[in-house]
């Protein structure tokens, strides 16, 4: 354990004990990072003792820190002044965040009661959704003509006195804000006094379209090293910046989403919500499960005649199950990745497709002849061996391909295939599973 996970460790022992006065020295002590850390590690009663003892301006960016189930708790105790007050301590599109979980009608008399400036940037990034470069983007950019000379900008720079968080580069536009280009500072800081910043500058350095999605930001991102990118729309015009920072939450929230959407649970989940409230969160996940159960329970009724006979089926279904549900998802995970980092699409899925066929195909006479094998020896019956062999490759076969197709015909149905996927391949290699073991059973053995 390092020494912050330590010190964290203390804040919740202190907050155990009760012990109002060391709980303030060692909250004075978090970053808000860490005291919304805190705050989620809590249960609701301890959160609100918690809240009531941190300063306001901790307090205001902690909330940028936490996920929304969380947040939602205390918003909902927090009036308009107080939520005017969290502007003055975050950026711009994290406000906007927050907005976002608000009412409309808190959220227009909030916006109303900001100065013109802070309004008018807070709406052109509520105007786009929140997954999108335009929902990342922070409007507090600087800008430089391609004309002026580096000593002239340098001046500039000093007259301001300070310069954005996560300020790499500045950006050029011209008279009409079209983006042309990035000026690094250390390109400024190095340049001769006389040199102009078109000469400087890289004009070659990506701005993303506000429209763009999360992931698509995040992947440029990790693909050119990018500290900043600048932001435009579709006349070319600068509306703002995105800084690394907002790259690095969308990566932790697609990380999250990934472990926790194939058991259907949401991102913003909060650990210590209610206990109604998970109960009718995860009944609707189960009974879709249960749903799918049944259905492979069903196919497995119509072959009763035949399992008792051939008691040894019932034994051997799980192997067929477990294969195909194994080798389908490992398809269907590697076809999610691809489509989300940019690596396959139209013009190569069919390549993809082939791929994992040939893949199954192999990896199904390896395994089927080893458990045809085995079930010739445990159980004296070589036909019974040779049923479950042809169906543990075909099974596998279809398997591959369902975790193949799933995701696009998923995102054609406006489906998350992340959330989703998993439980229609499960169905899917279940009951064709099933189905082909048993079938091919009744066939040989009535």
């Amino acid at each position: 354990m390092n020494a912050e996970q330590q010190h964290f460790e203390r804040v919740l022992e202190s907050i155990s004990r009760g012990s109002t006065g060391d709980i303030k020295v060692l909250l004075a002590s978090l970053r808000p990072s860490e005291v919304a850390g805190l705050l989620a590690a809590n249960t609701p009663e301890t959160r609100r003792i918690i809240w009531g003892l941190i300063e306001d301006e901790v307090r205001n960016q902690s909330l940028q820190h936490l996920h929304e189930d969380v947040r939602a708790e205390f918003l909902q105790a927090m009036d308009t002044a107080q939520l005017v007050a969290a502007a003055e301590n975050l950026d711009t599109d994290d406000f906007a965040d927050i907005l976002h979980q608000l009412p409309n009608t808190i959220t227009d008399q909030v916006l109303e009661k900001l100065d013109s400036r802070d309004r008018a940037r807070v709406e052109s990034v509520l105007a786009y959704p929140d997954d999108s470069a335009g929902g990342l983007m922070n409007t507090d950019t600087i800008t430089v003509r391609p004309r002026h000379a580096a000593e002239l900008v340098l001046r500039y720079l000093r007259l301001r006195r300070e310069l954005p968080a996560t300020t790499d580069a500045l950006i050029v536009v011209n008279s009409r804000d079209e983006y042309l280009g990035m000026l690094p500072l250390t390109k400024l800081l190095t340049a001769a006094p006389t040199v102009t910043v078109r000469e400087i500058m890289n004009g070659q350095e990506p701005a993303v379209h506000v429209a763009a999605p999360d992931t698509e930001v995040a992947r440029l991102f990790s693909e050119r090293d990018l500290i900043s990118a600048a932001v435009v729309n579709d006349e070319g015009c600068l509306v703002g910046r995105i800084t690394i920072d907002d790259v690095v939450d969308v990566i932790i929230e697609d990380a999250e989403e990934a472990l926790l959407a194939p058991a259907g649970l949401a991102v913003d989940t909060d650990t210590f919500a209610p206990i109604s409230q998970a109960v009718r969160r995860r009944a609707v996940w189960l009974g879709i499960n249960l749903l799918t159960a049944l259905m492979a329970a069903a196919v497995i009724s119509l072959f009763e005649e035949t399992i008792i006979k051939v008691v040894a089926l019932a034994v051997l279904m799980p192997v067929i199950a477990s294969m195909g549900g194994i080798a389908g998802t490992q398809t269907l995970m590697l076809v999610i990745r691809g489509q989300a980092t940019g690596q396959l699409g139209r013009s190569n899925m069919l390549r993809m497709l082939n791929r994992e066929f040939v893949i199954a195909g192999l990896n199904g006479v390896l395994w089927a002849a080893l458990v045809a094998l085995g079930v010739t020896y445990f159980f004296t019956d070589a036909q019974l061996g040779l049923v479950i062999a042809v169906a543990m490759i075909t099974t596998i076969l279809i398997a591959a391909i369902a975790g193949s197709l799933l995701p696009s015909l998923l995102r054609r149905m406006n489906i998350d295939p992340a959330i989703a996927g998993g439980v229609v391949l499960t169905t899917i290699t279940d009951v064709a599973g099933f189905f082909i073991f048993l079938g091919l059973a009744s066939w040989v053995y009535l």
